[in-house]
């Protein structure tokens, strides 16, 4: 099979493959990228593999950087972009179940390819545009099957992350999940345990934010893989509300909150299970917002205050979840209120600290009291936001 009409990403990088064939070495796209590009998929960049060793690529390249050379990768700056060139391998031990003890460089493209995950990704295509497929990976493209390439088990054992690979896969792609892969997965989750939990959350998240993310989520479930990640062991009751939802999360903030609602997380409680999920801060932060929201919306009609507290943000994050859960909530409503409010944060307010201070407000705690009285009533449309009615009612307060 033969394509005859690349995307700009693989023209781009035509002179580079045609460089190393006209030293003698043999090089092709290979991996993520002519899977999507079969697939029609955007392609952010190419992955090259060639016979040549680093030295030699570095021979023939006047730019390069040593990103990889190990393990045989090695960056090259062609005309304003770079490329990752590796050289064919093959990789032996994995004691760590994540990467290999041993590397050895093969001249064979078959014997790289083999070292794949999955047979969709061990495809190969050369400077003409024909495809070399040795694992039926177009066949498995046609029946949108993620299936391992030769045995399951082994491409496990060698790196336990391609587990959550498959169901990540699965999400992003709206694939199945051949019968034997799932198998091994299910019979060698416990190996997942030996993945550091950053590598599991990309894999995760990615899973949790694909358009099949329901079904993917179900076989993560199935196989016990989710008895191996953070606060999720003995929680499958609580997590198979997820494969029964409607539609999935949008973005990963809303991913966690839903996490959270889903597992009946107690406010108190929400650092550590994002800290053990080793998210950011800022990720921390606003997950809890949109929690702390959902809390409030789902017991009472918010105040034009609560509002003020949010975001918008933050307010159409919980319209979302509600809509995924079922909750009846009208949205536009609550958008259209946060949108009407007077001011929308602390410095759209007339007056400041300062001004309470010239006022006789002593400085300490009751500077801030008031402050928030103020803001409240301004919101709620009790006084307007100017400073001869903020006045009369601090006045009226400390009377």
């Amino acid at each position: 099979m033969r394509i005859k009409t690349l995307p700009d990403v693989f023209i781009n990088a035509l002179p580079v493959l045609r460089k190393i064939n006209e030293a003698g070495f043999e090089a092709y796209f290979v991996g993520g990228c002519v899977r999507d590009l079969l697939l029609n998929r955007h392609i952010h960049d190419v992955d090259i593999a060639t016979s040549a060793y680093p030295m030699e690529v570095k021979e023939i390249f006047d730019r390069t950087i040593d990103t990889g050379i190990k393990h045989g990768t090695v960056t090259i700056l062609f005309e304003n972009n770079s490329y990752e060139i590796t050289t064919f391998r093959t990789e032996s031990g994995y004691q760590d179940f994540r990467r290999p003890d041993h590397v050895t460089f093969v001249q064979n493209l078959s014997e790289d390819l083999k070292r794949r995950d999955f047979t969709i990704n061990a495809l190969a295509m050369d400077v003409d545009g024909n495809l070399i497929d040795h694992f039926d990976g177009l066949k498995d493209l046609d029946l949108k099957l993620i299936k391992a390439v030769g045995k399951a088990e082994n491409r496990f054992h060698e790196d336990a992350l391609r587990m959550m690979r498959a169901v990540r896969f699965m999400s992003q792609l709206q694939f199945k999940l051949e019968d034997q892969t799932q198998k091994a997965i299910a019979d060698n989750h416990e190996l997942l345990s030996k993945i550091s939990v950053e590598r599991i959350r990309d894999e995760f998240v990615k899973m949790g934010l694909g358009k099949g993310s329901q079904a993917a989520f179900q076989v993560f479930l199935d196989t016990k893989l989710s008895e191996q990640v953070p606060c999720f062991k003995g929680k499958k009751d609580a997590l198979s509300i997820f494969p029964k939802l409607n539609f999935a999360p949008t973005t990963e903030a809303n991913l966690w909150a839903l996490m959270i609602i889903l597992l009946k997380i107690p406010t108190n409680k929400i650092a550590r299970f994002m800290r053990k999920w080793k998210n950011s801060n800022a990720m921390e932060r606003q997950v809890a917002e949109i929690v702390e929201f959902f809390d409030l919306v789902s017991a009472q009609d918010p105040t034009n205050f609560d509002l003020f507290n949010s975001n918008l943000k933050t307010i159409a994050s919980t319209i979302d979840l509600a809509h995924i859960l079922g909750q009846p909530i009208n949205g536009q409503a609550l958008i259209d209120r946060y949108e009407a409010l007077p001011i929308k944060n602390a410095q759209e307010l007339a007056i400041d600290g300062s001004f309470l201070l010239k006022n006789g407000i002593p400085a300490g705690p009751r500077i801030g009291e008031i402050l928030t009285d103020i803001k409240k009533a301004v919101t709620e449309g009790k006084i307007d936001n100017d400073e001869a009615q903020i006045s009369q009612f601090l006045l009226e307060l400390n009377n």
